[in-house]
């Protein structure tokens, strides 16, 4: 029996995460299969029992067009840089409803997988990163819808001209979900405790999107003082602004580029999000079932 006991090997060896901040990212592309399989469930499972499926990803976006083009273009008569407004909408709402949905999302991880935390072990930050990733599913049917309605703008002759800030994408997409991932779990982490602050948090994200140039280009700010403080530049502190206004320049060529240091504050302010989301999330982690 001690002989047998002697000759096993173990192929997994679960330890106590003594150090606050810890990834261990080898752990994560071990459980690679597993992450697959909860962007599977989270793709299929939110427009499983629906008529209309994956389509009201086209649909919502379409709707939330044509209300804006009434409301901000038409009633309010907010300009839009000389852009076709369903471009300059689909754009700004295509990048936000990313983040949003990232978001919201990653803000319910402790409380909304508590029964699977419960009953098996594997890497939690796996939960908050197959929702980032799923979400690219919706990402990316957005932007063809974007591409698509940019190309009927090509044929009739009015289609606005992208310029190489728009080779940018990649970072600026990677940085949105880095945001989202780093406010996310803190959120998380605080509403296994907290569950009223997930109310609050709904509100906040809603009054967060008009704090972003999604239906307004921040050119109308520029040059604008309020108290003796550039407003545009007030405007910036908010990361996701920066981020949004650099795709709106390199892919319709609208409004000013914000500038290289405004995107390295964005960058740089995910990274600190990202690094503290992770210290608070291993904390948590550790006794959150007794709270949840």
């Amino acid at each position: 029996m001690s002989q047998t006991t002697e000759n096993e090997n173990w192929t997994t060896i679960i330890k106590p995460r003594n150090r606050l901040f810890e990834v261990n990212l080898k752990e994560i592309w071990d459980y690679r299969d597993l992450m697959t399989l909860f962007v599977k469930r989270t793709i299929t499972v939110q427009y499983k029992q629906t008529i209309l499926g994956p389509l009201w990803w086209v649909i919502q976006p379409a709707l939330t067009v044509i209300m804006y083009m009434v409301v901000f273009g038409g009633i309010a008569g907010i300009p839009t840089d000389d852009i076709p407004q369903p471009l300059f909408y689909l754009g700004g709402i295509a990048m936000w409803q990313y983040f949003s949905d990232c978001l919201t999302r990653t803000s319910n991880t402790f409380v909304s997988n508590a029964g699977i935390f419960g009953k098996v072990y594997f890497p939690r930050l796996i939960m908050p990163l197959s929702g980032v990733i799923s979400n690219l599913v919706r990402f990316g049917i957005q932007l063809g819808l974007f591409v698509l309605v940019y190309i009927y703008y090509v044929i009739i002759g009015q289609a606005p001209t992208p310029n190489w800030y728009l080779l940018l994408f990649p970072l600026l997409l990677m940085m949105m979900a880095g945001l989202a991932l780093g406010f996310g779990i803190i959120i998380s982490s605080m509403t296994t405790k907290y569950r009223d602050l997930q109310i609050l948090f709904s509100f906040f994200v809603s009054l967060w999107m008009y704090a972003t140039p999604i239906v307004y280009p921040l050119s109308q700010v520029a040059g604008k003082e309020k108290f003796g403080l550039n407003i545009a530049n007030i405007m910036c502190l908010n990361p996701v602004t920066p981020v949004i206004e650099a795709f709106k320049h390199g892919a319709l060529g609208a409004g000013e580029f914000v500038g290289w240091g405004w995107l390295a504050y964005s960058f740089v302010f995910m990274l600190v999000v990202l690094f503290v989301g992770i210290l608070i999330f291993n904390k948590v982690q550790k006794s959150f079932m007794d709270t949840v």
